[in-house]
């Protein structure tokens, strides 16, 4: 997060509002203290291209945590503040990270990971004086408090600054997360990445715009929309974790104009009482922005129907090799779509990576739109090329109507074979959720002897909803009225709370792996 000329335009504006607290910090506080984290990196030895991590919950020093690597020429890897230690010190490890900045909410699982990651040699703690658990070293690694490490330090530029970015790793759904890095060209960070300047122009973002940001600042949607509020001299304001009822007000309080969310929010918003939901006054959003995972098209309807046409959706992997987006009234015209291609050329590809006919699923495949690589994998990276090298795919299945608007039907590892028939699980899970019983649903396959697998859903029941048979017999009969029969699940179980990521994706593998025990699974 780099603030640039609105550290001299509009110095007393707030960059960033936390949403708890109400504590803000203006841009000439925030450009003192990337500076001196800036200073305080250099001061370590880390040069252009080296790497450091960042693994803390959303707080009021994350954004400088970001903005001193965007500074300094640095790849920053944001790490899912959920992960456990040996989760992270994997990622530590993987991204030859130097240095790690957590906070005392996460320094227990932190110095855990730091014992296996020796490569790291300062940790900073955000909160961290006195914290029970703080020690002066883990191996060969120093523990500070971040504030305490700072103090001191220029609040002026380094001498040699270049444009970082960050280097997020992939979420590890289906195997161990992957590091995507992308070149960094030799720009000083006043000059972002050509894809900020796509993305400001089709999200119309501007200088006195408000960003409610309600999503775990370590996923590369939140990154890249704070990122461009931050360019454009807007104010963010950051919600620690989303609560629907609080972040209507926050719209109302802040008269917000920008903001993301991913499904799973609009889901918890229309499922408040009437009078909850039109209690606060939402007529200052001019944009609201969905992707991360797919949207039911019930849901976006009744979303549309509240808060008018603003909503905007794209799809984009964060290897960034291709991107698709729409409005409200391109997906109206196109219900269920994602939108046409914008960035990168797109194919539908069978398993013999051949086109398939306009309306038939296959994998998405685009002629890289910005050049990516798994940082220290040259396999999986190949992996994820066609064999001239010209293609890549990170195994998304959908279909192309005649006007070239995209469609997801799910992804290629979670395909179920049942009887020799291709079943693509995520229309059945967003059927599931919108029934007013079900506050989450995951839909994948299971052993069967006779036909290989079966359908199976396991659902989170809203509420003050009995999770027993007869409910499982409802939903099941609330699928076979909108689905063929094939697609429908064979049996339900229930759960408190499935595994959905923050960022709303769906951790379904675990779910999945403990039906597959003593079975040889075909999926990966």
């Amino acid at each position: 997060m780099y603030a640039g000329k609105y550290t001299q335009l509009n110095p007393d504006r707030p960059v960033f509002i936390m949403a708890s607290t109400g504590e803000a910090v203006t841009y000439a506080q925030f450009e003192a203290r990337t500076n001196q984290l800036a200073h305080q990196l250099r001061s370590q030895g880390l040069q252009r291209l080296d790497h450091y991590a960042i693994f803390m919950e959303n707080n009021n020093r994350y954004l400088e945590a970001c903005g001193a690597g965007e500074r300094a020429g640095l790849y920053y890897t944001c790490i899912n503040s959920f992960l456990t230690a040996e989760e992270l010190a994997y990622i530590l490890n993987n991204s030859e990270s130097k240095l790690l900045i957590t906070s005392r909410a996460k320094l227990e699982v932190a110095l855990q990971a730091l014992a296996h990651s020796p490569k790291v040699s300062l940790c900073l703690v955000v909160d961290g004086a006195g914290a029970p658990g703080m020690s002066a070293r883990v191996g060969d690694c120093t523990i500070l408090d971040f504030a305490q490490a700072l103090e001191g330090l220029p609040q002026t530029p380094i001498a040699d600054e270049w444009l970082g970015t960050s280097m997020l790793y992939s979420s590890g759904t289906t195997g161990r997360p992957k590091g995507i890095v992308r070149p960094l060209p030799e720009n000083p960070p006043a000059e972002p990445l050509a894809l900020f300047h796509f993305l400001n122009k089709l999200w119309r973002y501007r200088e006195d715009m408000t960003y409610l940001s309600p999503a775990p600042l370590y996923h590369s949607a939140p990154q890249a929309a704070v990122a461009l509020t931050v360019r454009n001299g807007g104010t963010v304001i950051i919600m620690e974790h989303f609560d629907p009822e609080r972040y209507l007000a926050l719209v109302e309080q802040y008269k917000v104009s920008h903001t993301q969310l991913v499904p799973t929010m609009f889901s918890r918003m229309l499922k408040l009482p009437e009078d909850t939901r039109t209690r606060h006054d939402l007529s200052s959003l001019e944009i609201a922005v969905h992707a991360a995972a797919p949207c039911p098209a019930q849901i976006k309807e009744q979303m549309i129907g509240w808060w008018g046409p603003i909503i905007h959706e794209y799809y984009g992997a964060t290897e960034g090799m291709g991107f698709t987006a729409c409005d409200t009234a391109e997906w109206l015209a196109h219900r269920g779509s994602v939108g046409r291609v914008l960035l990168g050329d797109l194919h539908i590809l069978d398993e013999d990576m051949q086109p398939v006919p306009k309306g038939t699923s296959g994998e998405i495949w685009f002629k890289t739109g910005s050049p990516f690589e798994y940082f220290n994998d040259p396999a999986r990276t190949a992996e994820s090329r066609s064999a001239d090298g010209t293609m890549s795919t990170v195994g998304d299945v959908g279909y192309v109507d005649d006007d070239g608007f995209l469609y997801l039907t799910d992804r290629s590892t979670f395909m179920i074979i049942s009887g020799g028939v291709n079943i693509y699980p995520q229309e059945c899970e967003n059927l599931l959720i919108t029934h007013p019983k079900v506050a989450d649903a995951a839909v994948f396959g299971v052993p069967n002897e006779d036909l290989g697998e079966e359908v199976k859903a396991v659902i989170q029941p809203m509420p003050g909803i009995a999770a027993d048979e007869a409910l499982a017999q409802e939903l099941i009969g609330f699928c076979q009225q909108h689905l063929a029969k094939l697609k429908c699940p064979k049996s339900i179980d229930f759960m408190d709370a499935l595994p959905r990521l923050p960022t709303g994706k769906l951790y379904k593998k675990p779910l999945r792996e403990k039906y597959w025990a003593g079975h040889k699974s075909r999926i990966v």
